[in-house]
């Protein structure tokens, strides 16, 4: 791992396969660490001659932590919000796209395959969308648009989503990390609990920093309906949706689709919000697909 200077901040990112190989930027999701991209996913990517790089978002891992900007006061944005007034923030999405451009940057990579999950595919959404210049590709994985219309997460995953045990308390920080993932979890591919406790205990030592989740909603509550954004979007494009996704439901991903202009959507029965290693090659074959249109004569 290395720690390197992205769009004026610290970011701590990884490097992985041959550098002559065209490179896959993956961005992770709301208050997970790169760790949350299994090594065993980037080794089928980096087989097949992908320079893979992850990187810890802000505020989360071992990047660069706003504690200065205090807590976020989730419940009083979300009045501000239904009030129609203007959300104040500690940082925007945009500046967490800036951030991956950042590394692409720090690495000496000029275009990318930006490949995004959860919240990290809405960031991959607005780094292809923005910075068009610097995106082969793009593989949107059970992200959304922020489209206000479209169904909410059910109250099951939107409470595990919300809860925020003590975070001094070691045992409930894990129970509370393992209950998250069966929750959201993929019903047709159940987790083994030995290895969620074994993967809440690794992220647990590796940082804990609530306070960087809490930061992290706020800046999607603020960066609302990117619809029009996505337009902007002229990289080839595979979104990747679990059918049975309780977080971010099944429309999230068929309205990604819809607002990108030529985008690919592909549907995985039984996925929920994770990627359990028996999808690995779904999520391989997705990236790759819109890798070779990429490619593809015009």
């Amino acid at each position: 791992m290395a720690q390197v200077e992205a769009n004026g901040i610290t970011i701590e990112a990884e490097a992985f396969g041959p550098a002559s190989g065209e490179t896959i930027l993956l961005v992770m999701g709301l208050g997970a660490q790169l760790t949350r991209w299994p090594l065993a996913l980037i080794e089928r990517l980096t087989e097949r001659g992908y320079r893979v790089i992850r990187y810890d978002n802000r505020d989360v891992g071992l990047s660069h932590k706003f504690h200065e900007a205090g807590p976020a006061d989730i419940g009083a944005l979300m009045a501000a919000a239904a009030a129609g007034k203007p959300l104040k923030v500690a940082y925007s999405l945009d500046a967490m796209a800036a951030d991956g451009v950042g590394v692409l940057d720090a690495f000496e990579v000029r275009r990318a395959h930006i490949v995004g999950a959860s919240m990290g595919g809405m960031i991959a959404q607005l780094i292809a969308a923005l910075h068009p210049e610097r995106t082969l590709s793009l593989t949107s994985i059970m992200s959304s648009t922020g489209n206000p219309a479209l169904p909410p997460a059910t109250p099951e995953a939107m409470a595990v989503l919300m809860t925020r045990p003590d975070p001094n308390d070691f045992e409930a920080m894990i129970a509370q990390g393992i209950k998250a993932q069966k929750t959201i979890g993929s019903p047709a591919y159940p987790a083994n609990e030995d290895e969620l406790r074994e993967r809440s205990i690794a992220d647990f030592k590796r940082s804990n920093y609530p306070d960087g989740f809490g930061r992290q909603m706020a800046a999607i509550m603020a960066c609302g309906d990117r619809r029009e954004t996505l337009k902007r979007v002229q990289a080839p494009t595979v979104v990747l949706h679990g059918a049975d996704d309780p977080l971010v439901p099944v429309e999230g991903g068929k309205d990604t689709a819809a607002s990108i202009a030529g985008a690919e959507l592909r549907i995985v029965p039984g996925m929920g919000h994770d990627l359990p290693a028996p999808l690995y090659p779904v999520v391989v074959e997705a990236i790759e697909a819109a890798a070779k249109r990429a490619r593809a004569p015009a």
